[in-house]
């Protein structure tokens, strides 16, 4: 038998895993083309050029060592890069002491956890958000605090967060652009988010880590400028992967950056590269540190995502849905035409349209659909959509 945490986590779980089920038997019975499917973050345009370009080459050329071992951390020079990178964009002197390279978002999020978690302590989220959040929390002892964001705008409600920052509190996450909504925090929005931890640290005599998480940092719209963390949290983390800018999810290559402004930063990076030894993820993919250390301007094309984004976005708001424009990301998060968003769920596979409900990011009513499939299934499924709405 599994362990009886596994069994539980499972459970929970379930609902996306039946979604997955059920877009397999309608695939079946009606054919992928018509089969509406918008409930995974799977990037559907190729990796830029130069990507594979890279890849192959670095293949190629074989060079003796390429398949080896490394520091744990990534290799040195892949890490001075990414740090240099950062530089050029934040105009930090972050070197490759502070990069640890990873499998990796969710294999960064992992090791951070690990790192600085004591049995009990908390991470404080703002809802909507990544639901995997819960299970990485959990895997390393800690308790996730879910705190709802300012209904109009999705931002974080900092007055909820200085009331539920306590002696347990380790960390906040955030995620801009966000997954679900779309939403980028606001420089404003941030700064005064950082006034309130420099305000509680002082209060509690203790340090709360602001954790980045920035998959999508270089998918935003409309000349929308995201501000820069580093340069607004002392103690923050940020934590990021090429899966969505270089679409390539499957390579499992990440980065965490820490501030080097940070007290005792030498301390935490020790046990950030310790943990991802330990964690069994030993180091990240080799070859594609090569390939990212060649590659670190690339990014897939936005206007591609923009024009999807867009139709999308403004079919929904013709038909009467509600929902705020995505600014960033490749998600909408409009609100469900009845409350119940698991019960509008199953209306919708009758129309062939597989959605995630919103109670899995922690706020019912709404439902997401990630726009990074191709435009010939956003195409098809308008009247699909017209379908579901006249329903109601």
């Amino acid at each position: 038998m599994i362990s009886n945490k596994v069994k539980d986590n499972l459970s929970s779980s379930s609902l996306v895993r039946k979604m997955f089920e059920e877009g397999e038997a309608l695939r079946k019975i009606y054919g992928s083309e018509n089969v509406f499917d918008f409930s995974l973050g799977n990037p559907d345009p190729e990796p830029p050029l130069a990507v594979k370009e890279t890849l192959k080459r670095l293949v190629q050329e074989d060079k003796p060592g390429l398949h080896s071992y490394m520091n744990n951390a990534g290799y040195s020079e892949v890490r001075e890069k990414v740090a240099d990178n950062i530089n050029k964009e934040t105009g930090r002197n972050l070197t490759y002491r502070h990069i640890v390279m990873t499998c990796g978002a969710g294999g960064a999020l992992n090791v951070v956890f690990k790192t600085i978690l004591n049995p009990d302590e908390e991470v404080i989220v703002f809802t909507p958000f990544f639901s995997e959040y819960r299970f990485y929390v959990d895997n390393h002892g800690g308790k996730l605090i879910e705190i709802p964001s300012l209904s109009e705008t999705f931002e974080p409600d900092l007055n909820r967060l200085e009331g539920s920052i306590n002696s347990k509190t380790k960390a906040i996450i955030i995620n801009s652009p966000n997954n679900p909504t779309g939403v980028v925090y606001s420089e404003k929005v941030l700064k005064a988010m950082a006034e309130v931890l420099e305000r509680k640290e002082r209060e509690l005599n203790t340090t709360i880590y602001l954790i980045s998480d920035e998959p999508y940092n270089k998918l935003v719209y409309d000349n929308i400028v995201l501000p820069k963390v580093l340069n607004i949290f002392k103690n923050s983390i940020i934590v990021n992967s090429f899966s969505k800018s270089h679409s390539l999810p499957g390579g499992r290559i990440g980065y965490i950056a820490v501030n080097d402004q940070m007290d005792n930063v030498q301390l935490l990076m020790d046990g950030l590269t310790f943990c991802n030894r330990t964690l069994g993820y030993i180091n990240a993919p080799g070859i594609y540190q090569k390939v990212i250390s060649e590659t670190l301007d690339e990014v897939v094309d936005k206007q591609i995502y923009e024009e999807r984004r867009n139709i999308l976005y403004n079919h929904l708001i013709k038909l009467g849905f509600s929902c705020i424009k995505p600014q960033g990301a490749f998600y909408i998060f409009p609100k469900s035409l009845i409350k119940n968003d698991i019960e509008f769920k199953d209306r919708a596979l009758k129309h062939n349209l597989i959605i995630v409900p919103g109670s899995v990011f922690g706020v019912p009513g709404y439902f997401r659909l990630s726009y990074c499939v191709s435009l010939k299934t956003i195409e098809k499924s308008l009247s699909a959509f017209e379908a579901l709405a006249s329903e109601f």
